[in-house]
């Protein structure tokens, strides 16, 4: 049983660590595009048969075409218009009213507050919130108009407030966007109006994100996922990678939210339960000088509507709070994996914990030694269990050593296992009872691992000394010796029904498991030593309550 166990246990764990490969950042493939070309995105395409058409990410003209028509509302000159909030510090365009940056002062990356807009792109890609409709001519004047805006600047603080932009020309088209900021006072929400019309009819309205966040930041960011295509349907969520969208880039219905994701930050959509269309696109952008012509892959989406569109947006990070308030079916966008049923009530404990000890690696500390409290039980038959097991063996050893002569297939065999049942009954083992217990523990690893693995709070969250990260690796690998030593230890204190041969084999399990967690987010590590001394003091009480066996005073006799 116990072969079955460490078995178990050793599988486990390379799942585990096959899993962390999976997530660790994947390396650049080759530019699928040539030298000197800028994307392999295409234009959306129309939603229903008045759909909106947008470019994803066309080149933008480096200064304003000049329109078929007059200009009888619009700004005199491009210019920024700065919006200022608690939580975001934005930058408007009045050339297309598109925006330009969009920081968040909360999170910082390399001591500054993090830019979702990708900035190094320049004109050479749509911006964000870029509208569109379904004809070309319009669309491009659009696109290059310069709208007038509703003030210079704003300073919010933590109140609301709108920007509106506005344009109209000699030939009836009218153009109207409003961006309400900051809406019901959610901090990385922005509601949108947008409005296209000619001559008083209204047309279709497609709105451009251009390219998100993912590869564009810098390659020693704290990002270790690429960037994907995210959305919500049929209660459903669904991450598109680009493999997904190369396949498949259109989607169309009722829609909870519908975006780009990437490992901790969300720029999406939320149509709630209005119908819309939605187009993905991969864009490839090759990094200047590169010498293996590597390249950087960006998602675009964009989002059409019938007719005139008013849709809030969501730019900020997946903080599990963050998002419940906004919407309670947003925080699905926080890839948990298939182990979301535990990793939820985790992370709102953890988060509770941190509320009263204000160090997130205290707080995984305390809630560690919360579950071994809750698993004490369990725990404890486990190792009661392999006392009992082990306290039997010489005669479990004995019985099958009678029986060694005969083959597998042999129906002799079949006495044997009555044997040692009738001698675990009658000795009150049960051999299920040692191993069970162990490996419901696994599932509460796995799901520390896929927390401490999407969780932004998390991020950048310092313990002590060197820590600094508990979303990161040990820079040092101190913890994860460490570990490595507590498993040994535990190996030591543990019963053992195995022969010598085996448990020499055994202890090549510490030293796989340590180079296992040699890259594992600092914070799982800290959780599993913490665990492993608790087990170890367990064990210690168990071998208290429950004495040594005593060796059996005779072997069974042989037939």
């Amino acid at each position: 049983m116990e072969k079955r166990v460490f078995l178990a246990i050793f599988l486990s764990f390379v799942v585990l660590a096959v899993y962390q490969a999976f997530l660790a950042p994947p390396k650049p493939e080759p530019a699928a595009v040539a030298a000197g070309a800028t994307a392999n995105a295409e234009p959306a395409s129309t939603a229903g048969a008045a759909a909106a058409q947008a470019p994803l990410a066309a080149p933008a003209p480096a200064a304003p075409a000049q329109p078929a028509a007059a200009p009888l509302v619009a700004d005199v000159a491009a210019r920024d218009i700065v919006v200022e909030t608690d939580a975001i510090r934005a930058v408007f365009s009045t050339a297309g009213a598109t925006l330009r940056s969009w920081k968040l002062k909360t999170q910082l990356e390399n001591g500054q507050p993090l830019e979702l807009v990708p900035g190094d792109l320049g004109d050479a890609y749509t911006r964000p919130f870029t509208i569109a409709t379904n004809d070309d001519a319009m669309s491009r004047t659009l696109a290059s108009a310069l709208f007038k805006p509703s003030a210079d600047a704003l300073t919010l603080g933590s109140n609301p407030g709108t920007l509106s932009f506005e344009y109209r020309d000699a030939s009836g088209l009218s153009a109207r966007k409003t961006f309400y900021i900051q809406p019901d006072q959610k901090p990385y929400v922005m509601r949108v109006e947008a409005s296209i019309d000619l001559g008083g009819a209204v047309r279709p309205v497609t709105i451009a994100s251009g390219p998100s966040i993912g590869m564009g930041f810098p390659p020693d960011s704290s990002r270790t996922l690429p960037a994907r295509g995210v959305q919500f349907t049929e209660g459903k969520v669904h991450y598109l990678a680009a493999d997904a969208i190369a396949k498949q880039a259109d989607y169309s219905g009722e829609m909870r939210f519908a975006g780009v994701e990437d490992q901790y930050f969300l720029v999406a959509a939320l149509p709630g339960t209005e119908r819309v269309q939605v187009k993905y696109a991969n864009i490839n952008v090759p990094i200047p000088g590169d010498a293996e012509n590597r390249h950087r892959t960006f998602i675009a989406y964009t989002v059409a509507v019938p007719g005139a569109l008013n849709l809030p947006f969501f730019l900020g990070p997946k903080d599990f709070d963050v998002l419940r308030a906004v919407d309670p079916q947003l925080v699905m966008s926080i890839d948990f994996g298939w182990f979301r049923l535990i990793v939820t009530p985790l992370l709102i404990a953890l988060k509770s914990i941190n509320s009263i000890v204000h160090n997130w690696g205290w707080s995984i500390v305390v809630l560690t030694v919360i579950i071994n409290l809750l698993i004490f039980p369990l725990r404890h038959r486990s190792m009661v269990s392999m006392k009992k097991m082990q306290a039997v063996q010489p005669e479990v050893k004995a019985i099958q050593d009678r029986y060694a002569k005969y083959k597998v297939t042999d129906p002799e065999r079949q006495k044997m296992n009555q044997e040692m049942m009738a001698l675990y009954k009658s000795k009150g083992v049960n051999p299920a009872s040692g191993c069970l217990p162990m490996l419901l523990t696994l599932p509460i690893l796995f799901a520390f691992y896929s927390m401490l693995a999407g969780a932004i709070e998390l991020r950048g969250a310092p313990f002590f000394g060197w820590i600094h990260d508990l979303a990161k690796h040990d820079p040092y690998y101190i913890t994860p010796v460490l570990m490595g030593l507590t498993m040994l230890w535990q190996q030591k204190t543990m019963p053992s029904t195995a022969d010598p041969i085996q448990q020499k084999m055994f202890l090549l399990m510490p030293v796989i498991f340590t180079v296992s967690f040699l890259w594992a987010p600092a914070g799982l590590v800290v959780y599993w030593f913490v665990s492993n001394l608790l087990a170890i003091g367990q064990q210690y009480l168990t071998n208290r309550i429950v004495a040594a066996p005593a060796r059996p005073a005779r072997a069974i006799a042989k037939k």
